[in-house]
């Protein structure tokens, strides 16, 4: 499950990226929100929590932490996605993919407080 975290936000990172310079180079930034979400929940969010579970193997063990990491992937390309076409398209059509998306995010990030919160204790002490 780690490395299938780390891998998918790596990927994320290249779309958001190639979407980026595709942007630049139409000198069209109407897709900047979507854009800047997915590059910081698909990429950054996802990348981070992977250290972690990597950092904490015990975390990364549970079956909730399966769970919160499949929510998180899930929610991270699916609200970018449901911005992109709130921005381009009608956006009382596409509201609901906008919102599923984003309370995915925010249920991926409740469970990775939840797990943090109950597994950071054990995490490797640094001098």
């Amino acid at each position: 499950m780690v490395d299938l975290l780390l891998r998918f936000s790596v990927i994320v990172g290249l779309c958001g990226m190639v979407m980026g310079i595709v942007m630049g180079i139409r000198q069209d930034f109407s897709l900047a929100p979507a854009h800047a979400h997915l590059n910081l929940l698909g990429f950054v969010t996802l990348f981070l929590s992977g250290l972690y579970y990597r950092l904490v193997p015990l975390a990364a063990a549970s079956r909730i932490a399966q769970i919160q990491a499949a929510i998180a992937m899930i929610g991270a390309v699916v609200f970018p996605i449901g911005i992109g076409f709130a921005v381009l398209g009608d956006h009382q059509k596409t509201f609901p993919i906008v919102v599923t998306g984003a309370l995915m995010v925010f249920a991926g990030m409740l469970l990775f407080a939840f797990i943090v919160f109950r597994t950071s204790a054990i995490a490797p002490q640094r001098s």
